[in-house]
């Protein structure tokens, strides 16, 4: 296995990490919490964005580390790859950086600074209410863009390993 091989399959391993981690929140972690009441339901996403926002060493490890290693690949298998699978790596890394990253750093992140802002415990119930209307269908809808994107990432990248 070369230097390239490598990265790629780390690559394969982060991205694909990512993509469970997003389909996780958007199949189990959200439809969950959406049982709760709104204070409720504010007060357990902060508890869980809390601990991303305090820098959980693994977690940014495999969130840092994907676009990191992502980006490794495309470099190093630009010289390495027939024109296809060379196209389908740098789809697959476009794809990532703009369907994965792109809406994370433009949406989640700022509705999830939003909800951590806000004292659940010091709030009426309308405006708990309306906090969670303004952050749960579109923080959703994000993810759920942000989940087809990395899962196909994943694919794409499976596709360039066999292709090897």
């Amino acid at each position: 296995m070369n230097i390239f091989q490598l990265t790629l399959s780390l690559s394969i391993i982060f991205c694909s990490l990512v993509a469970g981690f997003l389909f996780a929140f958007a199949i189990v972690v959200m439809p969950g919490i959406k049982q709760l009441t709104d204070g409720e339901y504010i007060r357990a996403f902060q508890v869980m964005d809390g601990i991303i926002q305090k820098n959980q060493p693994v977690f940014m490890l495999v969130w840092i580390g994907s676009i990191i290693i992502i980006l490794a690949a495309s470099v190093l298998g630009i010289g390495q790859l027939d024109s296809l699978s060379r196209f389908l790596l740098i789809a697959a890394t476009l794809i990532y950086l703009v369907g994965v990253q792109v809406p994370t750093g433009m949406m989640n992140i700022p509705l999830n600074n939003q909800l951590q802002a806000l004292d659940a415990n010091n709030l009426a119930d309308s405006e708990l209410h309306k906090a969670r209307e303004n952050f749960e269908a579109p923080w959703n809808k994000s993810n759920t863009i942000r989940t087809f994107f990395a899962v196909l990432t994943s694919v794409l990248l499976v596709i360039v390993l066999l292709r090897i």
